[in-house]
């Protein structure tokens, strides 16, 4: 429950900042071109409104609605979500969004999209003043990847440490590198300290989307932090510090001899008797052991990334994190609309999650740093979504506007109606389609 209410806490914080962002950028545009904004309202407010004011001598009403699936200015003389047609039959008047001309109607509708934009730019450049940026180069993992089932089969091995895909080195971990991987169609390996070459099949997206693993994750070292008294390892003599690199004649990393333990322990005849190899002060030696009865040395592995696996550390100054800042926004920006044509497939569609799928991006325990990089990663998602050319969406407005621009005539206002009632739907039908498979996980 705790771990619950933590993520629902950040969720509705950084939904709530962004909301608000980027409603004040569709309402500073429409304050400088002096068109009237009538309502400001945080979250949707059907019916009824939790709470609202009005400051002395302003036009416009603030509140915040009951509904937190996002928010809205309502722009007079605009067909927006308050779906006010009454306005719309009273004769025109100079501070309506109707009598603007096309170029400010346009920098209005952008207004919400360039704000959160810029608040991610601004977060990312913060962040990286802040923390610094840290990362673990795939070139350089000593023992490699272990992959999951679907990566096997494209014909990776555990252990491959990923080299490059057509020629482009890996960089890092993320979700850039499995784009890069399953676009390309070469990728290359260093395999038992040879390089090798694996040609990536096609679909292969499709099948990883349909894994419950992660495709890939680094392997950790044995390295041994702690051992119980009285216990095999001690007994044998292995010390605290000691990395653990062969069972049986077989290199091996942590999870490979949990698993092999795992096998002995459910088989129930294997034997108890296994010879480690391992380093000690640079010193290699080998020794015979009798694991207990459920196949077990005593010993506490270290598990801290930091001293198992080589991190790159790059710090930056308050007015270097700027153009640091804006390079990872609009590379982001680029990730993330490369890996959308996977949403139209049949797996993608399945992945598409809702609010609680947001939320469980959100650590488990309270982190400002991924606290902020998650708001930002998420004003991105924000900033994209909001543009497309759907009905309804900025991006709607925003076509029908460069429609105007180029015909030299305006869409009907019955045509404009129509079209925002279908966005409309098309949204809530997405909305539920995107909740139904959190629910449908949560109990498969």
């Amino acid at each position: 429950m705790e771990t619950f209410l933590i993520r629902a806490l950040q969720l509705i914080m950084s939904l709530s900042l962004l909301v608000v962002i980027h409603e004040m950028g569709h309402f500073l545009f429409a304050r400088l071109f002096k068109t009237r904004v009538e309502k400001f309202c945080l979250f949707f407010d059907p019916w009824f409104t939790l709470f609202k004011f009005k400051p002395k001598n302003s036009e416009t009403e603030y509140g915040i609605g009951w509904l937190p699936l996002g928010g809205y200015v309502k722009i007079a003389g605009m067909i927006d979500e308050s779906m006010d047609t009454e306005q719309m039959k009273q004769p025109v008047q100079p501070w309506e969004f109707r009598a603007k001309p096309a170029w400010q109607r346009l920098l209005i509708m952008v207004g919400g999209v360039l704000f959160n934009f810029l608040l991610a730019l601004f977060i990312y450049s913060m962040i990286l003043f802040a923390w610094g940026d840290s990362y673990i180069p795939v070139q350089k993992a000593p023992l490699g990847m272990d992959f999951n089932e679907s990566m096997h089969q494209a014909g990776f091995c555990d252990g491959d440490v990923l080299l490059s895909a057509d020629g482009v080195p890996f960089e890092r971990m993320g979700g850039d590198l499995l784009t890069s991987i399953v676009d390309a169609r070469q990728v290359s390996v260093l395999r038992d300290g040879k390089p090798a070459s694996v040609y990536i099949p096609e679909g292969l997206m499709d099948r990883l989307l349909a894994d419950s693993a992660r495709f890939a994750d680094f392997r950790y070292p044995f390295v041994i932090d702690s051992i119980v008294a009285g216990r095999p390892a001690a007994l044998a003599g292995l010390q605290s510090g000691d990395s653990i690199t062969q069972l049986d004649g077989r290199n091996i990393a942590y999870f490979d001899f949990k698993e092999e333990m795992l096998k002995r322990q459910k088989d129930g005849q294997a034997s108890h008797d296994i010879r480690l190899t391992y380093v000690r002060n640079g010193v290699t030696d080998t020794l015979s052991i009798a694991t207990d009865s459920l196949y077990e040395i005593g010993v506490t592995a270290d598990m801290r990334t930091a001293r198992l696996l080589p991190i790159v550390k790059k710090e930056y100054s308050f007015f270097s994190s700027f153009p640091a800042g804006v390079t990872l926004g609009v590379n982001t920006l680029k990730g993330y609309v490369n890996q959308m044509k996977y949403l139209f497939s049949k797996e993608g569609a399945k992945q598409l999650g809702g609010f609680g799928t947001i939320g469980s991006i959100f650590p488990a325990t309270w982190d400002w740093h991924q606290f902020w990089y998650m708001t930002a990663f998420l004003s991105i998602i924000l900033a994209f979504m909001n543009i497309l050319p759907i009905p309804a969406l900025d991006g709607g407005h925003v076509l029908f506007l460069i429609y105007e621009i180029v015909a030299r005539r305006k869409p009907s206002d019955k045509f404009m109606e129509r079209a925002q009632m279908v966005g409309m739907f098309l949204l809530f039908a997405l909305l539920i389609w995107a909740n139904l498979n959190d629910v449908l996980r949560f109990i498969f």
